[in-house]
């Protein structure tokens, strides 16, 4: 509807709505078209659609599987169960979905055993699905990140700009996902709850309820696809998933510093050719590398030794394997449609000249302090809103950077420089969006965190919805406006974790026996 209306905008000609429809469905077309014909696009594309089929590959060989049922063996007490699903969510963090999936199933019947509430296994599993992916930086969502990131600074006359760098610098400013990895620890370890889901957490444990019996609750199980379902007697090993995802990791970053230094030129290939391996060095040829053609062919190599190893150890033939492979891909086919939406929609808006209308509307009212809030509040809203961290992502970057670009210009930047200012609403575009989607009765990743804890959803969303809202408002009143003013992140990190950590302790309650 944004991409449509744009169009329409742009191509209304006169009262002739017929010849307006029909330039408004070619110019749609062309945009699309366009987007995907760009090589980086392009690389995007076939990288996420390429780790789609490796995760179906290694989920078909059992590897995800050994991992969780290794850790789910040692739990034995509330605290370690949480814990290990806690882990897990780091172990498996280069999809959110294939986090919810995974480790839903194995550990519900641990939790179950421990008298856990269903409501705190989905808000776990919910809590470190989209924060890891957005953190790490191997997975499904790290293309799409980089490609808005590239664009956006592309409005501002830098195309050449290293969106890698980019999102690594941005890391320490994503303040949500850091501090709900960490709330979901520390309820752990002190076995602690408030709101909704202590209540839930009480009845659980005092009356062995895990789930709520007022509850209309649809028993959803996870129900895997026969193409990614491992065979029946098969030995599960952890190397199925380790072997796999280690090569991705290491061809990938391997990759980086080749291509980065085939691309280098002048003073900065010189500099690497006389020292290779120096930090200088590794950082540049990491700046130069295409991220887009590296992390595709990293995927594409682990995906065959994937295939490899479980022709060998007989697991299934070349043509179930290929199979798999085939319908992993189709399952992130959706993100390859979302991907090229948000590509048009932002061309609809550079068309239009929708960001720098808005930066002439609020690059010179706008303070500096507040802009990071704005961003981070205004990109919760439409997730939420949406049920979509990607869509809201696609919406905000292009606006943001140049947003942030003029005020930094404009108003003069007190107490911090324009660099790090711009990357610190980047930031606030990346965590606002999960905050929002944590929120949202109509998430995808929500949705599949209550089915693979079996969990009634709106259960999920009302006891989730607290801890969500909570650690949103530390993450702005202890993170982005402080930081706004320049304040150094490796003070307001301490700081918030203290908050978070000092709030469980003693405004959260103890839910076990004494």
């Amino acid at each position: 509807m944004g991409i449509f209306t744009g169009t329409f905008i742009v191509n209304i000609s006169g009262e002739n709505i017929f010849s307006s429809l029909f330039n408004i469905f070619v110019d749609i077309s062309s945009k699309m078209v366009g987007s995907l014909a760009d090589s980086w696009n392009a690389g995007i594309v076939l990288q996420v659609l390429t780790i789609g089929g490796m995760i179906a590959v290694i989920t078909k060989m059992g590897g995800p599987r050994a991992i969780a049922e290794k850790l789910a063996k040692k739990a034995k007490t509330p605290a370690s169960a949480q814990i290990y699903t806690w882990i897990m969510g780091f172990f498996i963090f280069f999809d959110d979905y294939a986090n919810s999936l995974v480790v839903g199933p194995i550990m519900r019947p641990v939790t179950d055993k421990l008298k856990i509430a269903r409501e705190k296994l989905a808000f776990i599993i919910d809590a470190t699905a989209a924060p890891i992916a957005g953190l790490a930086l191997i997975s499904t969502w790290v293309g799409y990140e980089l490609s808005l990131i590239k664009d956006a600074y592309s409005v501002i006359g830098q195309p050449e700009i290293n969106a890698f760098a980019i999102f690594v610098e941005t890391l320490p400013y994503r303040f949500y996902n850091i501090l709900m990895l960490a709330f979901v620890f520390f309820s752990a370890i002190t076995l602690r709850e408030f709101g909704p889901m202590h209540k839930a957490a009480s009845r659980a444990h005092h009356k062995g309820e895990v789930t709520d019996p007022n509850s209309a609750l649809n028993e959803l199980m996870n129900q895997e696809n026969s193409y990614m379902l491992p065979k029946e007697g098969i030995k599960y090993s952890v190397f199925n998933a380790i072997i796999p995802i280690g090569v991705l990791i290491v061809v990938a970053f391997v990759g980086f510093y080749i291509n980065g230094v085939s691309s280098l030129e002048g003073e900065a290939l010189k500099a690497v050719q006389a020292n290779p391996y120096s930090f200088a060095s590794i950082r540049d040829a990491f700046g130069a590398a295409d991220a887009s053609i590296v992390i595709f062919e990293a995927a594409l190599l682990a995906s065959i030794v994937a295939i490899a190893m479980g022709l060998q150890q007989k697991l299934f033939s070349l043509h179930e394997a290929i199979e798999t492979w085939v319908y992993g891909v189709k399952a992130l086919v959706i993100t390859a449609v979302i991907l090229i939406l948000a590509w048009s929609l932002s061309a609809v808006m550079k068309e239009l000249g929708t960001a720098a209308y808005l930066v002439q509307l609020l690059s010179e009212t706008t303070p500096q302090f507040i802009l990071p809030t704005i961003i981070f509040i205004l990109g919760s809203i439409i997730s939420f809103s949406t049920g979509t961290s990607y869509g809201t992502m696609g919406i905000l970057m292009p606006l943001t950077i140049p947003l942030a670009n003029a005020i930094g210009i404009n108003t003069g930047l007190e107490g911090v420089d324009l660099h790090n200012y711009i990357v610190l609403n980047v930031g606030a575009v990346l965590t606002g969006a999960i905050f929002g989607d944590h929120c949202s009765p109509i998430s995808d990743t929500s949705i599949l965190s209550s089915m693979a804890s079996s969990c009634d959803h709106m259960d999920h969303i009302s006891t989730q919805l607290y801890y969500a809202l909570f650690v949103g408002i530390v993450a702005v009143v202890c993170g982005y406006l402080p930081a706004a003013f320049g304040v150094s992140v490796y003070i307001l990190l301490p700081l918030s974790l203290a908050v978070i950590f000092l709030t469980i302790r003693f405004y959260g309650k103890p839910y076990l026996n004494k």
